[in-house]
């Protein structure tokens, strides 16, 4: 499922006062954070994601990984700091339509 852009910035703005849950440290991708995020996305379905290592390129690439990984959708990446959305099975942010 691909976001639109009114359904994109409506996460953005559900996602400001957000503080991060998981942290990705040097090791990287590893299972834990996996797992971690996995768990972070079936309850709370919007969550915050930093990285505390790596150059712009190597953090995007990260990013769309733990995506791919997790089934999420990546809404937004500001600095160390990336949005991923998955909706649940039953879904509590109900997205506007497009």
């Amino acid at each position: 499922m691909a976001l639109t852009n009114k359904q994109r910035s409506f996460l953005k703005s559900r996602a400001h006062p957000l503080h991060p849950v998981v942290q990705l440290g040097e090791a990287g991708l590893t299972e834990a954070v996996e797992a971690a995020t996995e768990e972070a996305l079936a309850h709370h379905e919007l969550i915050k994601v930093r990285f505390q290592q790596g150059d712009r390129a190597e953090r995007r690439e990260l990013a769309r990984d733990l995506c791919e990984r997790t089934g999420a959708q990546l809404v937004q990446e500001i600095g160390r700091i990336a949005v991923l959305y998955r909706p649940a099975e039953d879904p509590r942010i109900q997205l506007p339509s497009s």
